[in-house]
């Protein structure tokens, strides 16, 4: 309880501080006109309070992934603790606050838009290709998942046609001007999600379980040598910690802020908000189930459902009120985020293809292929589909956080804060890639000497960058 205790703290205590210095760092300015004012269209460009845009932002970037990644992360021990806390202060609130700064001065356009900017128009159209794979990918994951949660729920309606139904209001809530519904909505299920994380909290405080402490760096996964803590805790504890969904996500806020100094509650608050979710998940799965190994044996009896975890320990803590939240945590949290996705998908296709979004026709005329492609995936098992998405996930975080390196190199401030996480999370994708069953299967120390290859690289590249940048600007 005192490792948890400590986390949590720091958690709370960053948002008044490192999150205050990041304000500075990029020079905050409350005066300056937000895209929701200068490009008001009524339809994606829209000012919303800043409590309502908080709320929205927090629900469309967590879904079930602090819930979900954290009780999957949880099987490593209380180290995922460390990595939640520490990650989630100094790369993922930082990913979230720089990036959703650097989208609010360049008028809330789509991230591969900004990351062109930052690192030139190959990687423009390779991001472009990217975001909307990922996001369909993720639309299509959080349609059927909820629709075979509901499938088995409802004897009577199979899943099929639960694809269908919930296809349907992706398709309405995708089309709708975004205070219409999204705005209305969703801050409503941002209350319940932590509302269900504080209830469990309380549960776990008031009863008799424990909630361990971290007195080893130990490995309590079964297969410890083939899921090693670096770099697999990095991978599965994404949304928690740092997550590139978020980055594609950012942009729907970003163009309904009505003032600057709003970013640090909207996108750093959020991500600190989600810290702190998975932060409790992940300590209430170890104490529900009695430990971290515990907890991984009982996930490895019963397939390594997450889903199963989450309704366990929910319905165990907290009756049929836990019941309630966990349907909400794995259905309705899903759906939210999948239809988001689509809309950021749109958003994308139309920055991309310069396409101004007030008309049905045009909206209409991006939808329609994207959910196509959408129920096609959902064709495809659904254990290859979520096998890659983790990985493609941080992949796209690791390319964010250079892109703001090089806008910090720009405008000639401290680069460090967003260098030193880029570095790390690049050896963590490259050895990810090479040692995981999902890729290449490499062993550990093979894996470790390439990832740290492909690192070296980077850093020079960037080198290079700023050297040519530094004698450009002497000349």
């Amino acid at each position: 309880m005192i490792t948890f205790s400590i986390c949590l703290a720091l958690l709370v205590t960053a948002y008044f501080t490192y999150g205050r210095y990041l304000e500075r760092l990029v020079a905050i300015d409350d005066t300056a006109p937000t895209p929701c004012r200068r490009l008001y269209d009524g339809v994606d460009y829209v000012p919303l309070p800043r409590w309502r845009v908080f709320l929205i932002q927090l629900l469309n970037i967590a879904g079930t992934g602090p819930i979900f990644g954290a009780v999957l992360g949880a099987c490593f021990g209380p180290v995922a603790f460390l990595w939640i806390t520490l990650g989630g202060i100094f790369m993922g609130a930082m990913h979230d606050f720089l990036s959703g700064v650097l989208l609010v001065r360049h008028d809330g356009l789509s991230i591969p838009e900004a990351v062109g900017h930052c690192l030139g128009d190959g990687m423009r159209r390779f991001m472009r290709l990217f975001s909307v794979l990922l996001l369909v990918l993720v639309g299509a994951v959080f349609l059927l998942s909820p629709a075979q949660l509901l499938g088995n729920m409802t004897p009577a309606i199979p899943a099929a046609t639960w694809v269908w139904i919930i296809l349907a209001y992706y398709f309405i809530a995708t089309l709708l001007p975004i205070d219409k519904l999204i705005g209305r909505i969703y801050p409503l299920f941002g209350i319940a999600l932590v509302v269900m994380a504080l209830g469990l909290l309380v549960a776990v405080v008031a009863g008799d379980r424990t909630i361990p402490d971290l007195t080893t760096l130990r490995n309590f996964q079964p297969d410890a040598a083939r899921l090693p803590i670096v770099p697999t805790l990095f991978i599965t504890i994404a949304c928690g910690a740092i997550s590139g969904f978020h980055a594609t996500q950012s942009p729907l806020m970003a163009r309904c802020v009505e003032n600057e100094r709003a970013c640090r509650p909207v996108f750093y608050g959020a991500m600190i908000a989600e810290s702190i979710i998975a932060l409790i998940w992940a300590a209430v799965a170890m104490a529900f189930f009695g430990g971290a190994g515990e907890l991984a044996e009982q996930l490895r009896a019963h397939g390594g459902s997450a889903a199963w975890a989450v309704d366990t320990l929910s319905n165990g803590m907290l009756g049929v009120a836990g019941g309630l939240l966990a349907l909400l945590g794995v259905v309705a949290a899903p759906i939210t985020s999948g239809d988001t996705a689509f809309r950021s998908a749109r958003l994308i296709v139309a920055d991309m293809l310069r396409l101004e979004q007030r008309s049905h026709l045009k909206r209409l005329a991006i939808c329609v292929p994207l959910f196509l492609v959408g129920y096609w995936i959902t064709t495809i098992d659904f254990d290859v589909v979520w096998r890659y998405f983790a990985w493609t996930n941080q992949t796209l975080a690791t390319i964010v956080l250079w892109s703001i390196t090089v806008w910090l190199v720009r405008q000639k401030r401290n680069r460090w804060v967003a260098l030193l996480p880029a570095v790390a999370m690049t050896f963590v994708c490259a050895s990810f890639l090479f040692v995981s069953d999902q890729f290449f299967g490499m062993e550990n120390r093979t894996a470790a000497y390439l990832a740290g290859l492909l690192m070296t690289l980077c850093i020079t590249l960037f080198i290079h960058y700023k050297f040519c940048r530094d004698a450009t600007t002497a000349a």
